[in-house]
């Protein structure tokens, strides 16, 4: 039997760069093995045994034929999504452990999402002024974070956290409001994700619009001075979990550069009724 073939992660372009033709083809091949409905099944029973199986117990689980599924698993294994491995008569198959990030780059990297990312908006408004918060500012900052949790996509706070709570947590140096009119409409914070010195440039965002000045730049501008002193502050990780209704919240983190890790499902109860949250991240734009 052939030695397992590994699924080479390519390095993502840069910028100003194009998917190489032999990245392309590489890529080709890949995503033309699993054009066959019946190989994506066997690559599925395979991966979610969690264990090696044998070819009878994938064709008594499929109620396909064993020279059906040999012959789709070679496919698969030519390429490299699985491993086979003979002991005594039996064939037993696993899936390679690269497939795990390999086919998910691949596809990141067909789509863009390992490319270039803006830093951040660049038509601010020009009405909006950006500044540090003060403490004065805090009776509207729990006021504006009131009027999202009214919104129900917000948070999964149903209640405003005291200012002794948000003071603890929120990061020195990364504490922002926006003022219209010489009112606070906005803010924009950050908060460490853990007390381990690794995860010391890594931290989750929030950005709160009030009721009335939503649709007017205001995130905008707060986005904007959010990533650029985080940038400048040395975090090198930005990450924020967001409701998949918030459309508009969505499209203004992927502005700034944050792409979409993946759906959280059924992550947490709001009101009674489970919710999926969506999981973004931001790397430092001169991160590597």
């Amino acid at each position: 039997m052939s030695a397992p073939v590994t699924l080479t992660v390519v390095p993502p372009p840069q910028p100003g760069q194009q998917l190489s033709t032999q990245d392309a083809a590489t890529y080709a091949e890949w995503f033309a093995c699993l054009a066959e409905p019946m190989r994506v099944r066997l690559l599925h029973a395979v991966a979610v045994a969690g264990r090696e199986v044998t070819v009878g117990e994938l064709t008594a689980q499929l109620a396909i034929s064993q020279s059906t599924c040999s012959h789709h698993l070679r496919k698969l294994a030519d390429v490299g999504f699985v491993q086979l491995r003979k002991e005594r008569t039996a064939t037993l198959v696993s899936v390679n452990p690269t497939c795990c990030t390999g086919l998910p780059h691949a596809a990141d990297a067909v789509m863009g999402m390992l490319g270039p990312r803006p830093c951040c908006p660049q038509d601010l408004p020009a009405d909006v002024t950006m500044r540090a918060l003060e403490p004065d500012d805090w009776a509207a900052v729990r006021r504006i974070y009131a009027e999202g949790i009214a919104t129900g996509n917000a948070t999964f706070d149903t209640t405003v956290p005291d200012r002794r709570s948000l003071d603890h947590a929120w990061l020195l140096g990364h504490r922002w409001v926006a003022e219209l009119d010489g009112q606070v409409v906005g803010w924009a914070t950050a908060r460490a994700v853990s007390t381990q010195p690794t995860y010391a440039g890594v931290a989750e965002t929030a950005i709160y619009v009030g009721d009335g000045f939503r649709g007017r730049g205001v995130g905008k501008a707060l986005i904007h001075r959010q990533v650029t002193a985080a940038d400048a502050a040395g975090l090198w990780t930005l990450q924020t979990t967001i409701f998949p209704e918030n459309r508009a919240a969505i499209a203004l983190h992927q502005s700034a550069g944050f792409r979409t890790i993946g759906l959280r499902e059924r992550i947490g109860q709001h009101h009674g009724v489970w919710r999926d949250t969506v999981l973004l991240e931001r790397r430092r734009t001169d991160d590597v």
